[in-house]
């Protein structure tokens, strides 16, 4: 625990030292907001999905090299399943290459039956992160991401999430429709029987000038010692943006 803390100081501290003098053509709040809506729930770490269709809301707020990106899911039950309340700074910012720190303080929420009923408990991480950004071009990317996870609980995991990841986005079909591809192959070591390799791409198609986009997604486990095992999961969802 004192070593993820040490870390966490570390990625905020750094910022002081390698933050590079401020943008002022970036000075401006720029706001969006996602909702969605999938048949089987992916968290963020795609290794452990709802397993039942669910809904989120996704908005971000950004200004110069900060940004607040908050995420909100729920099952179709209405019953909560995840909070999300990202901080992220960009250390470094250039067309071709950019530095991202970020903290996180989530809730995630699990129902356990009782004699008495149901009961919904929340259950509280901290989670920091570096994250390297490497742009092809304003399309295609490249993204080396690091998590440190710190449940915050009595029985909640801590350890450590490790992602290489690229995306492809406004490939036109036709005249009016595009398509982006994005695939994630990560690694997973938490504690208890928690660890593996996977991989999870995502397909996404839009029509031009209209903010809904058809996407699906798949996790596939290459190595892992999870138990019950993950097997192959899939989701495909339906999402509107507003900018």
């Amino acid at each position: 625990m004192r070593s993820s803390l040490l870390l966490l100081f570390i990625l905020f501290t750094g910022i002081i030292f390698c933050a590079e003098s401020p943008d002022s053509t970036r000075s401006r709040l720029v706001a969006n907001a996602t909702f969605s809506i999938e048949t089987n729930g992916f968290s963020p770490i795609p290794a452990f999905s709802l397993g039942k269709p669910a809904v989120s809301a996704s908005i971000s707020l950004a200004k110069g090299r900060f940004s607040f990106d908050p995420t909100l899911a729920y099952g179709l039950d209405m019953k909560p399943w995840y909070l999300d309340s990202w901080l992220h700074y960009l250390i470094i910012d250039r067309p071709v290459f950019k530095l991202r720190t970020g903290l996180n303080f989530s809730n995630f929420f699990t129902t356990t039956m009782t004699s008495g009923g149901e009961i919904l408990q929340g259950v509280r991480y901290w989670t920091g992160e570096l994250a390297g950004i490497y742009c092809f071009s304003q399309n295609s990317n490249v993204t080396l991401r690091y998590w440190t996870d710190n449940g915050q609980d009595h029985g909640t995991l801590t350890g450590h999430f490790l992602s290489l990841s690229g995306e492809k986005s406004g490939m036109r079909i036709g005249d009016h429709f595009e398509c982006s591809a994005y695939a994630q192959l990560f690694y997973i070591s938490y504690n208890g029987p928690n660890d593996g390799l996977f991989i999870s791409p995502r397909i996404a198609f839009s029509a031009k000038d209209v903010n809904i986009t058809i996407f699906g997604q798949f996790n596939q486990p290459i190595i892992t010692d999870i138990t019950p095992y993950p097997g192959f999961m899939w989701s495909v969802g339906l999402a509107y943006s507003f900018k």
